[in-house]
């Protein structure tokens, strides 16, 4: 990984974490990914941009294996999430063999071109929901 992608990185989840995303998860309306965190064992908030098509909730994660939630999904599978102010549970599959570029031109346009912007090292995941 280049310096300048380093640099991105930390730049970006250090504001994530901190702002970002403690008020982002609040909002009743915004999409929210809870995974089980792989050390803790505790229930993981993060606020997501994706799209609901059928069963599945497509997102795609601007930092790949190296977002915390993904490494979350590859300990545990089982996910929550939250859309349009309602919780389904569903399985998580990560698809490092999907075009996460082109993916990105059909989930909400807003979040896409931030994640195209920030992002490093994209990675498409698939949560296949539950009933």
């Amino acid at each position: 990984m280049s310096r300048l992608s380093d640099l991105r990185f930390r730049a970006t989840t250090g504001f994530q974490r901190r702002v970002g995303n403690p008020v982002l998860r609040r909002l009743p309306f915004q999409t929210v990914l809870e995974t089980t965190g792989r050390v803790s064992g505790l229930p993981r908030q993060t606020p997501v941009g994706g799209r609901r098509v059928g069963d599945s909730f497509w997102l795609v994660s601007e930092f790949g294996e190296r977002s915390q939630y993904v490494r979350n999904i590859k300990a545990n599978p089982a996910v929550r999430v939250r859309i349009a102010g309602r919780w389904h549970t569903g399985t998580a599959q990560l698809l490092p063999d999907d075009d996460p570029v082109a993916r990105l031109r059909h989930l909400p346009r807003m979040n896409s071109a931030a994640v195209r912007v920030l992002g490093t090292g994209l990675l498409t995941v698939r949560v296949d929901l539950g009933p």
